[in-house]
């Protein structure tokens, strides 16, 4: 069972500037390509694009993000060989002995999106165990989607609402998006995306409905905080309307002028 992110506290730090994004989700592409143009084995740029991690959790949580949510593995992923598969699990596992500890030092809240069912009971319990640890952290959440899509998460949404009898007249979008693996979480202000690429993937299809679309040809090892700064200046500069029209008269414009409402 996937563990779900409905008990998710805010982080404590108060939400002041509506210039800089409460929630960024990224999808991490183009660590295969990185280790490539450097005639490297593909496993290389996974191993690259993993150490990268943390150090942009940092930058982003400097700069005023408070969730965060990193498309890790899709359930379309386990199309790939096999011999590419088994050896990211094993990174993924190695990535949790070695970050976890400082991870919760540094007051992050891991939180998981998608299904545990296929991963080997020790990856599994070793998951387990980073989100029992980290729970009640509060400074940065993090939600990895492991073994996520998003539209299998909208059908198990709609099967777990017909279990459990909910009435039509009852259903509404807040009531869905509590059935929803993201519930308690807030919706992404912003996605990016690395290494060129213009399209979701199946990721967060019903929660980045208004969500602000950021890509860049910079593979996910080389997006350094340099890159972070790119990102949030491009989210700065957009007029987030909502299928509405700024109101000049209501002082919701943002200090640049821009509209940001959230």
């Amino acid at each position: 069972m996937p563990a779900r992110a409905a008990k998710t506290k805010p982080p404590a730090a108060p939400f002041l500037d509506s210039r800089v994004p409460r929630h960024v989700a990224i999808i991490m592409d183009g660590n295969g390509r990185w280790a490539k143009e450097r005639n490297l084995p593909r496993q290389a740029g996974y191993r690259a694009g993993t150490e990268n991690i943390r150090r942009l959790l940092q930058a982003f949580a400097e700069r005023g993000v408070q969730y965060i949510t990193l498309f890790a593995f899709s359930t379309e992923n386990w199309k790939r060989p096999k011999r590419e598969i088994y050896p990211l699990l094993r990174l993924i596992g190695r990535v949790i002995d070695r970050e976890l500890n400082a991870l919760h030092e540094n007051g992050v809240r891991l939180v998981h999106i998608g299904s545990l069912d296929p991963l080997s009971e020790d990856l599994r319990q070793r998951i387990v165990r980073a989100i029992e640890l980290t729970k009640d952290n509060t400074r940065l959440v993090v939600c990895v989607a492991f073994n996520y899509g998003s539209r299998a998460e909208i059908v198990e949404a709609v099967r777990r609402i017909v279990r459990e009898g909910v009435a039509c007249d009852r259903l509404d979008e807040a009531t869905f998006g509590e059935y929803l693996g993201t519930a308690g979480l807030p919706d992404p202000d912003l996605v990016i995306r690395t290494a060129g690429e213009m399209r979701l993937s199946n990721f967060l299809l019903w929660q980045a409905a208004y969500a602000e679309f950021y890509s860049t040809p910079v593979y996910w090892p080389d997006f350094d905080e340099a890159e972070v700064d790119r990102a949030l200046e491009a989210y700065a500069r957009r007029v987030r309307r909502f299928g509405g029209l700024p109101d000049d008269s209501n002082g919701s414009r943002g200090a640049n002028g821009r509209h940001h409402g959230a």
